[in-house]
């Protein structure tokens, strides 16, 4: 049976001593190594950012997760590719590492090359949509969408309405160009969409993680 060393990491102390993410990432991991038939021989877990070029000196249950899978011929599996990093030369130093690498939500069967592809497309397109969705807030700002006015609530609350709608459909224009080219790769249910995104780091416009219901609600914004 093959064999894989668990990594689990959240960035904050605060997330370490209440689990926050832990055990999304475990069970991930666990029901993976299940479908797949992998033994998980060790789980590691690391609080500490992912950011910056001496990031792997930093993330010692990292190093050690490594040197785990070169001694028992393993591979390091994590839930999403971002639990390893979101800066592209990180991810390149790690593939220098020789000890493959397995992401539960892109499958077992990419390689290290298209992990460093993947991780090249996360960074661009956080940066692309981060700067678009600011303008949008802005030229909402600039309109005069105002929130919080004591005098008027009824003006206001139109008004941030405005604003949401607005920082939403900025959000949209600039995530359905990815979505539509996962389409057309061969991505085509909910789940798989939803799966390539939180893969790549991308959140939805709250931050958070994608589902089956928010892609769904993505694309028919695209069709209103």
């Amino acid at each position: 049976m093959p064999k894989i060393v668990s990594y689990l990491r959240v960035s904050t102390a605060g997330q370490g001593r209440s689990g926050l993410g832990l055990e999304a990432q475990r069970d991930a991991i666990a029901r993976f190594a299940a479908a797949e038939g992998l033994e998980i021989i060790s789980e590691l877990v690391e609080v500490e950012t992912g950011k910056g070029s001496d990031a792997l000196e930093r993330r010692p249950l990292l190093c050690e997760a490594l040197a785990l899978a070169r001694k028992h011929k393993a591979a390091v599996c994590v839930a999403k590719l971002d639990r390893l990093s979101r800066d592209v030369a990180f991810i390149a130093n790690l593939m220098v590492q020789r000890v493959p690498f397995i992401v539960t939500e892109l499958g077992a069967d990419v390689d290290p090359f298209m992990l460093h592809i993947y991780a090249a497309l996360a960074e661009k397109e956080r940066a692309l949509i981060s700067e678009r969705t600011t303008a949008a807030l802005a030229r909402a700002k600039a309109r005069g969408a105002r929130l919080g006015n004591p005098t008027n609530l009824a003006e206001a609350s139109r008004k941030g309405a405005d604003a949401g709608h607005a920082a939403a459909d900025a959000f949209a224009a600039n995530v359905l160009p990815l979505v539509r080219q996962l389409q057309a790769s061969g991505l085509t249910t909910l789940r798989e969409l939803a799966a390539a995104l939180n893969a790549r780091g991308i959140h939805t416009a709250r931050g958070g993680a994608w589902h089956q219901s928010t892609v769904r609600n993505l694309l028919l914004r695209s069709d209103a």
